[in-house]
């Protein structure tokens, strides 16, 4: 646990982000929303990193936030629903968020930046751009957001080109990047020349293994196109840290935290895709319309993929 100094108590606030801090995509976008929310609203934070993503190893690590004074308390990532709805209904003068979730009550609410629709248009995107006609997608753990990426991004696939192969494979961690090598290897070797991930500190392993075979990805969260230009034909990016920061802001506005509140591609600040300069411009402008269809609703994106799935 990291902990701020509690000069301002009714201001205090406790955060979950169950991962690490510095993993280049969603733990670290959430914390860097968090501490611009302590710039801004002059927070006294309290911090637990690095937990894992196991119900009672969530729920512990939620009480002992309720416990220590925070007045509002943040869960970073959808795996937290069921025990941040248990915590909450322990402890009902503490105003509870989960980021990404799918939960609301009394005193809890949901802030979901909407992944999902970036990762469509990541699925126009792949499938235009591939040669070979198969595209991949990989992710970590089963966890309600990437469930949604997924179903999206297949959508995106099939919207575009219904003769596109898709091979999709949950790897089973989003940390570890010699599993994630191993699998995108293996998609590649089943032809995917161009693979969407929703990975964190594992993303390294899947660079790794594109640059090897010259095969292009596309990333979520953040541009890593103007990082690694080589690898990345695109990134859907889908800032998460604006859910945490927003909740922060209007809890301080002295808003009663509940429902779920979203943020899509109306914004391009929370939602959108970045294309490599070397993308064409007729790509450009179909993506577009489709990310116009999104922000009115006349597009609608599945919540589950029926699909089958590879096996590395």
């Amino acid at each position: 646990m990291n902990d701020s100094t509690r000069e301002s108590p009714r201001r205090a606030v406790g955060a979950l982000l169950a991962g690490k801090l510095d993993d280049g995509g969603y733990m670290e976008y959430g914390y860097r929303g968090l501490k611009r929310a302590q710039s801004a609203f002059d927070l006294s934070l309290t911090v637990i990193d690095q937990v894992p993503p196991e119900p009672a190893r969530l729920l512990h690590a939620l009480r002992e936030l309720a416990q220590s004074g925070a007045r509002l308390v943040i869960a970073h990532g959808g795996q937290n629903d069921g025990a941040a709805r248990e915590v909450a209904d322990a402890y009902p003068d503490l105003q509870f968020v989960v980021t990404q979730g799918s939960v609301h009550g009394g005193n809890l609410a949901s802030y979901e930046v909407r992944q999902e629709q970036s990762a469509f248009l990541a699925g126009v995107a792949a499938a235009r751009l591939s040669k070979s006609g198969v595209v991949g997608h990989v992710s970590g753990i089963r966890v309600r957001p990437g469930l949604l990426g997924r179903a999206a991004f297949a959508a995106g696939v099939a919207a575009a080109n219904s003769k596109v192969r898709l091979l999709t494979t949950f790897c089973g961690t989003q940390d570890d990047a010699a599993v994630a090598s191993r699998v995108v290897a293996a998609q590649i070797a089943a032809g995917a020349d161009l693979i969407f991930t929703m990975l964190n500190a594992a993303l390294p392993g899947a660079i790794a293994a594109c640059r090897a075979h010259g095969v292009r990805l596309i990333g979520n969260v953040r541009d890593w196109g103007s990082i690694h230009p080589d690898v990345f034909a695109g990134s859907a990016m889908a800032d998460v840290g604006l859910g945490v920061y927003a909740a922060c802001r209007d809890w301080v506005a002295g808003e009663r935290l509940s429902g779920i509140k979203h943020f899509g591609v109306e914004s391009a600040e929370a939602v959108r895709l970045n294309l490599s300069p070397l993308a064409p411009n007729t790509l450009v402008a179909e993506l577009e319309l489709w990310r116009a269809r999104l922000a009115v609703g006349t597009q609608h994106l599945a919540a589950t993929y029926d699909g089958a799935e590879f096996s590395a």
